[in-house]
């Protein structure tokens, strides 16, 4: 027993560590840490009997406040049945009310309706005018196709007619005559007129402000074109196809000088003068083979123009012709816009009634709407009301105000809430 002792003695007495001059034994740190183990049981006594009393005081705070709601619970409860009652009375006159607002609501919009029907028959009536205008121009368009597929009929019938010399210039001059004619007015234009030099060109349009005329010549070289037609249809090698446009490279240049020749007379016809083509496929191939000839004629002051340009170009002259009648015809206009402005002043104040009929059943819709609005509000500060013991006094005590309808049919007391 002494022995073991001894032992244990020697054990706790060993160093275990050392901070500078401080030698720290077994035994010590064993005793340091006995005493910290009874620092943290000493603090989680205490710590135990401060939440025990925490608990305690919780308890008896929750009783306290379980006795405070059930004592308001109980004046909620009797404010309520108060509530009910009095919501009654007041459901019943919002009913009366309701009942109003929906007979006049009934009666404006029954008003409206009515214009708003008149406004819809005026505007059907005006959508079937449309429409039978817009089937009569259908019925138009059915007639120009009907029209159109005739002429592709009459299309086959063209290269017979063009392979006719002696037809050949009376098809180019009635296309060319009926291009101008289409275009322009009577007087504005003349056929076969004869020249100061004896020359009949085939067309001379008069030019407004004095302009010297317009010669138009239809007597183009087919029978050249047709050859080179011909001779790319037998000819492989290309030889004769070749001779056949070199003749009609040259018949082209003497038609370019001959027209220059005898139609550009100085102070008596324009400058400028036009040979038609009376084939578009045509007049694409000499611009695109022919260049050279193009050149020379724009030299010698000849427009080669096919259907389509002569088309534009009396469409333009035509424009400068109305142009022209329009300058001199100014006073009649301007009366006639004066009559105009006459007419649209009159579609403006009739307009204008109009406008006021509409802002008149605008205003009553918004009447309408702001007495739904009030109604509503009401009724939201009807719900908002807190109804106790002193209010209720203070109601009896103070004169109800009254609010009566203008019809006469309800009569409604509003009490005053002033807590």
């Amino acid at each position: 027993m002494v022995a073991a002792m001894s032992d244990l003695a020697t054990i706790l007495a060993e160093p275990i560590a050392r901070i500078g001059a401080t030698v720290f034994t077994l035994g010590q740190a064993l005793a340091g840490l006995a005493f910290l183990l009874l620092l943290l049981l000493v603090a989680l006594v205490v710590s135990l009997w401060r939440s025990a009393s925490a608990r305690a005081l919780a308890a008896g705070e929750a009783a306290e406040h379980a006795r405070e709601t059930e004592a308001r619970m109980a004046g909620i409860l009797q404010a309520q049945a108060e509530m009910q009652g009095r919501m009654s009375a007041v459901a019943d006159t919002l009913g009366a009310r309701q009942a109003e607002l929906n007979q006049t609501i009934g009666q404006r919009l029954d008003s409206l309706t009515g214009r708003i029907g008149q406004t819809m028959a005026e505007q059907t009536r005006s959508t079937h005018e449309n429409l039978a205008r817009l089937q009569e121009r259908l019925a138009v368009i059915d007639t120009a196709q009907n029209n159109i597929r005739s002429l592709a009929g009459q299309v086959v019938q063209l290269q017979a007619i063009l392979s006719n010399k002696q037809t050949r210039g009376a098809f180019g001059q009635a296309r060319m005559e009926a291009i101008v004619a289409d275009g322009l007015p009577m007087g504005g234009y003349t056929f076969q007129e004869t020249l100061s030099n004896g020359s009949r060109p085939d067309c001379v349009v008069k030019m407004p402000n004095g302009a010297p005329p317009l010669v138009i010549d239809a007597k183009f070289p087919l029978e050249a074109w047709n050859a080179i037609r011909a001779a790319a249809e037998a000819d492989q090698t290309g030889e004769a196809q070749r001779g056949a446009q070199q003749a009609f490279r040259r018949d082209l240049d003497v038609h370019i000088r001959a027209i220059s020749e005898k139609y550009l007379l100085a102070g008596e016809t324009h400058d400028t003068a036009f040979m038609f083509v009376p084939s578009e496929s045509i007049f694409a191939e000499i611009h695109e083979n022919f260049e050279p000839v193009i050149q020379r004629a724009h030299r010698a002051r000849v427009v080669i123009v096919s259907p389509s340009l002569l088309m534009l170009s009396i469409q333009v002259i035509q424009s400068i012709l109305k142009d022209a009648s329009m300058r001199e015809q100014a006073h009649l206009i301007q009366g006639e816009v004066v009559r105009l402005m006459e007419d649209l002043s009159r579609m403006d104040e009739r307009v204008r009634k109009l406008q006021v009929h509409f802002g008149q059943a605008s205003k009553d819709i918004d009447d309408i709407l702001i007495s739904a609005s009030k109604v509503a509000k009401r009724g939201q500060k009807i719900e908002a009301l807190e109804f106790g013991d002193a209010s209720q006094a203070a109601a009896e005590a103070q004169p109800a105000r009254g609010a009566e309808s203008k019809t006469g049919q309800l009569r409604l007391r509003v009490v005053d809430d002033r807590d």
